[in-house]
């Protein structure tokens, strides 16, 4: 089906792409620099501990915002974030741009944000993830690929957004392994209305992560990335650490006798994902040998460190 709106005219920017939001990474700076640059982005709610930090932040995003710009957040749908409804009303009663809903239903989150003229943008993988948020009333897909750096999807670019383009009559917004305006300019021609955008971004002068994990993403390539499960128990992309070659990437033998219980299952998955999380946040704040640095094959055009303007110039000039 033909696509009826682009990235631009949906959320009124000038850039056909986001900068992505990214657990950690994201924050102001990272997203007023973007809007000033007449692009978007977007922080997970989860980068901020209280509501107040929350409502902080969009307060001062909305008091920095151009007229050619927009910013939005990122929220966990599902049960395992506690703060999901309070994130929510955050954002309804601060007044942001666009939500984009991961890892659950959206119902909620769309009922809510259409009341408070607020567009939703869900994250899909598939065609069957895809026709749900369509038939709930969202604004656009998010299509995560299987390039994209974090928890991935299964499907090539061309493949997810061919598929989701011919099935559905909402504007797919393409997420993962874009890092050069080659790659931006490729998934626009399989139809995409924009672009999802976030590895490039953490080795930016705006990102407040550790000057290893920024270093890391300069130093290291595509052929660096390898899948995981040692974080959340589900396959999650991170750079090839010497810490990560040492625990390996895969459960072991002992996790996976204890994953045929069902009781034990989802216990077992939860002290995966607290420890695994654990070790994401310290690797993108300090400087320890146990490095786990969240990242996409996108890092391959990533050369130096430098400010989010100059990183936007690489997909537009």
């Amino acid at each position: 089906m033909p696509q009826s709106k682009t990235l631009q005219q949906i959320l009124n920017i000038e850039l056909p792409f986001l900068v992505a939001p990214m657990f950690l990474v994201s924050n102001t700076a990272m997203v007023i620099a973007a809007m000033q640059k007449g692009g978007a982005g977007c922080i997970p709610a989860l980068n901020y501990r209280r509501i107040s930090e929350l409502k902080e932040a969009i307060r001062e995003m909305k008091a920095h915002k151009p007229s050619h710009g927009a910013f939005g957040i990122n929220i966990i749908v599902n049960p395992s974030n506690l703060k999901y409804r309070e994130q929510l009303k955050a954002c309804c009663d601060e007044g942001v741009d666009f939500i984009i809903t991961s890892l659950g239903s959206p119902r909620e989150v769309i009922v809510k944000a259409r009341r408070a003229k607020i567009k939703v943008f869900c994250d899909v993988v598939n065609l069957e993830h895809a026709k749900k948020a369509e038939a709930l009333g969202c604004d656009a897909l998010i299509a995560v690929n299987n390039r994209a750096g974090g928890h991935r999807g299964a499907l090539d670019p061309e493949s997810l957004i061919k598929e989701l383009v011919s099935n559905t009559s909402l504007p797919v917004i393409s997420a993962g392994g874009i890092g050069s305006k080659q790659d931006l300019y490729e998934v626009l021609s399989y139809g995409a209305a924009g672009a999802s955008i976030g590895s490039p971004f953490i080795a930016s002068e705006e990102s407040q992560v550790s000057e290893a994990y920024k270093s890391a993403c300069v130093s290291y390539g595509a052929k660096d990335i390898v899948m995981t499960k040692k974080i959340s128990g589900t396959p999650c992309t991170v750079i090839n650490t010497p810490y990560v070659q040492k625990v390996g990437l895969d459960e072991t033998w002992i996790e996976k006798k204890l994953h045929r219980y069902r009781f034990l299952k989802k216990w077992i998955k939860l002290l995966r994902y607290l420890k695994g999380t654990q070790d994401v946040v310290c690797s993108a704040k300090e400087v320890t040998y146990k490095n786990v640095w969240v990242a996409g094959p996108s890092i391959e055009d990533t050369h130096k460190i430098e400010p989010i303007s100059k990183i936007i110039d690489r997909f537009i000039l």
